[in-house]
């Protein structure tokens, strides 16, 4: 193999991650070995039919014209910065970081890639790959709250390790975390660059799902600012206080199940919706609109 000329500054998590990996980052094809009798924590290239990604990736979405232009640099450069795999088998890896890379590398032809091969088991190789994607600067916000709930569920960690592995204050860990229990409509929205962060936690403001669509509805078509929805939450909040009767009555609880349904439909419809059901089985659900034009919306989602 060739001498090193030539370092790359990696983030902190990353080298703190990966910490043997400040070797080589440029990895031209002539000099490196191929990958049969390669030791551990080592690099090679090694084929890429031999590569499968990680199912529990947890980046989803990968811009197309971004891959395209990447596996062009691929082309004419090579691969700058090898990938990071977990040998599986005697011919076969898994991806722990760097599936943009080997995405536009079979985009552009190449049989084999630069990889760093390292030891690591199930949790270490999902622990890796959630930490290295959120080193990331172009995840969303959805993105990254998905990757803390999979490091706290699939990895054991409280909110308080995952902030501390980030290096991220408790507080914007949690405000993250808070974004999943959003409607689904209002969470893909933020995924989708259509509303910020910054709308989706004056959302959270608001108890009630059917509250949180509104105002979702309201962003979508008046182009609401930040600042302008804060407002109005804070408005809502504050007539749901003043209406709120001094002895609460209290009426049988929906169960879990049923609860989970009322909030789908009220979701799907972007409206309120009142499920009831009696012991027996027996049950009616309430569908509200606001006018008539509100009326058709939900009608044309009943295709009626």
């Amino acid at each position: 193999m060739s001498q090193i000329n030539k370092k790359q500054a990696l983030g902190k998590g990353i080298r703190a991650l990966l910490d043997t990996i400040d070797e080589e980052i440029k990895v031209p094809n002539e000099g490196v070995p191929a990958v049969s009798g390669q030791n551990a924590n080592t690099i090679a290239r090694i084929p890429l039919e031999q590569i499968a990604v990680n199912p529990k990736q947890p980046r989803r979405d990968f811009e197309e014209q971004a891959l395209q232009e990447l596996a062009a640099s691929i082309k004419l450069h090579d691969v700058i910065q090898p990938i990071t795999v977990t040998k599986t088998g005697p011919s076969s890896y898994q991806l722990i970081s760097g599936e943009r890379r080997l995405r536009a590398s079979r985009m552009a032809g190449l049989v084999d890639i630069p990889a760093y091969i390292r030891t690591a088991d199930s949790q270490g190789i999902l622990e890796m790959a959630l930490l290295e994607n959120l080193q990331r600067e172009d995840l969303n916000a959805i993105e990254i709250a998905l990757s803390y709930r999979q490091l706290m569920d699939e990895c054991g960690l409280t909110q308080e390790q995952v902030s501390d592995r980030m290096k991220k204050e408790r507080s914007t860990v949690a405000n993250y975390l808070r974004l999943l229990k959003l409607p689904p409509d209002v969470q893909r929205a933020v995924r989708d660059g259509q509303i910020s962060m910054g709308h989706a936690r004056a959302i959270i403001g608001l108890e009630h799902v059917e509250q949180q669509l509104y105002v979702f509805r309201e962003i979508m078509q008046r182009g609401l600012s930040v600042r302008q929805v804060e407002q109005m939450v804070k408005e809502m909040s504050a007539d749901n206080a003043s209406n709120a009767p001094a002895k609460p009555s209290s009426p049988a609880k929906l169960p879990a199940a049923y609860k989970r349904i009322e909030d789908n439909m009220a979701s799907h419809f972007s409206t309120k919706v009142k499920l009831e059901r009696k012991k027996n089985g027996k049950g009616k659900i309430q569908i509200e609109f606001y006018n008539d034009e509100d009326l058709e919306r939900i009608m044309s989602k009943m295709s009626l």
